[in-house]
């Protein structure tokens, strides 16, 4: 049976947060990471949040993080699962189709942490570094970031799941500094609370919607 948005906020909820530095939150403080914003936010509205699972190391690639996975051995059923992966595919050179393979590998395997059920799992995009200072003098980036996104954004609504553009989000750091951390390539806690913004509508049309 499906719960009411106030039965959804007396209990508490499991989200697992897969990825990389984007969702490990490097160069910020742990409780700035996007995960934690969103769960500070959801809090904020009621909701009794668990703190966020989160599987993620700075330059993880597909492969790795699925590697990581394997090694949490993260249990189900989770409420909400988050993934973001794809940037480390790209800046060490690899192969997009191979990206596609191991990316749907891990799609389906969040789909099933979240209890075979697809619209519980929430891809972002892959953040274009390119507009970063660390980036100055690298030529493509940008495209090459649209080509792994062109995939992941393909393969996530084929699953079934839920996909979240912040890409565009992400390239006003080219001209707004505040959204770049002080490593001068990862996202500052105001770009991360922007994530945010995108993602709370999500997580609360969920509740409306079927049994969190």
């Amino acid at each position: 049976m499906t719960l009411s948005v106030t039965a959804h906020k007396m209990k508490g909820l499991r989200y697992l947060a897969l990825g990389d530095s984007y969702t490990i939150g490097e160069g910020v403080e742990p409780h700035e990471c996007f995960p934690h914003q969103l769960a500070a936010r959801l809090r904020g509205e009621g909701f009794l949040l668990d703190d966020p699972e989160i599987i993620a190391r700075t330059g993880w690639t597909t492969d790795e993080l699925r590697a990581g996975i394997q090694a949490r051995a993260p249990r189900g059923p989770y409420d909400l699962v988050t993934l973001l992966i794809g940037v480390n595919n790209q800046y060490r050179g690899r192969d997009v189709e191979n990206y596609r393979v191991e990316f749907v590998d891990l799609v389906e395997r969040a789909i099933v942490f979240a209890g075979n059920r697809p619209a519980r799992v929430v891809v972002l995009s892959i953040p274009d570094w390119g507009v970063t200072p660390f980036a100055a003098g690298r030529a493509n980036i940008s495209a090459e970031i649209d080509a792994f996104n062109a995939v992941n954004r393909a393969e996530t609504l084929r699953l079934g799941a839920q996909y979240l553009d912040i890409t565009r989000a992400a390239r006003q750091a080219r001209h707004d500094a505040t959204l770049i951390a002080g490593d001068g390539l990862h996202p500052s806690p105001k770009m991360y609370r922007a994530w945010v913004e995108q993602l709370v509508p999500y997580v609360l049309e969920l509740a409306h919607k079927a049994s969190m």
